[in-house]
């Protein structure tokens, strides 16, 4: 087996105060995880929605993550911004520091940092801001986790200057032969228990099924869920119930 044991994160508090984003609420998807990435006001969410996932994830023990992403709240942070790397990570840097607070106020400790949608993929790609974002991160939380995937920009840099970091698996995107996801502005609706059996074969096996049909092998710690994906919660839960009957533990991270 390739792993024993993962990570399952998702993607949280992507409402503004009293509407919700996505079919399932953050407290019914809450106990199926170990590590939630809360949106940080930029491209969703709102202090009240920071606030109040921040406690749902003290009470269930998971993992807390700072979700930054663009200043793009009309297109849900899936469309990139020209700016300044610079910029940037004073943006990542501020939404963090938000998520930390409540933390704080709760008693619970951030554990990482996880870029959101297309922030996420220029990073990937820019190898100037991940090295910016990493640097800075060195200096206000060299102890973080930054979650990224294997073939990033960001994994590379975080590796060669001593940044934790934790390779993702995405259990609801599709991946190229590159090794990277195929960003998606809007998903399909998926089966869950097909994408629970492609997890369970990536943890198996370290191998995953491409666009094209071929095999590619997938390092990773983390299975990550988007909470926007139509059927979410049934998703999560067929992930949860299928590896840990197959012998997968789920817990977050505590090394890379």
């Amino acid at each position: 087996m390739y792993r024993d044991q993962v990570d399952l994160n998702c993607d949280m508090g992507e409402g503004f105060g009293h509407w919700s984003y996505g079919d399932a609420p953050d407290s019914a998807l809450m106990p199926l995880i170990s590590s939630a990435n809360v949106a940080t006001g930029y491209h969703a969410g709102d202090p009240n929605q920071m606030d109040a996932v921040a406690g749902l994830a003290a009470e269930h023990g998971v993992g807390l993550g700072s979700h930054p992403g663009y200043n793009d709240l009309q297109g849900f942070g899936r469309r990139a911004i020209a700016a300044k790397p610079e910029e940037l990570v004073n943006d990542i840097l501020y939404q963090t520091g938000a998520m930390r607070e409540f933390g704080r106020r709760h008693g619970i400790p951030l554990q990482h940092v996880k870029l959101h949608g297309a922030l996420y993929m220029t990073a990937a790609k820019d190898a100037e801001l991940s090295r910016q974002m990493i640097e800075a991160l060195q200096r206000t939380g060299p102890d973080l986790f930054v979650y990224c995937m294997s073939v990033s920009e960001t994994y590379r840099i975080a590796k060669e200057v001593g940044q934790p970091a934790i390779r993702e698996f995405y259990a609801d995107r599709d991946y190229d032969m590159s090794g990277s996801i195929v960003f998606a502005r809007k998903m399909r609706k998926l089966d869950p228990q097909e994408v629970a059996d492609r997890c369970l074969r990536a943890c198996t096996e370290g191998k995953v099924a491409t666009v094209d049909g071929q095999d590619i092998e997938i390092p990773f710690e983390s299975i990550c869920f988007h909470s926007d994906t139509p059927g979410a919660l049934a998703i999560g839960t067929a992930i949860r119930e299928t590896l840990t009957a197959n012998g997968v533990s789920i817990a977050p991270p505590t090394a890379a």
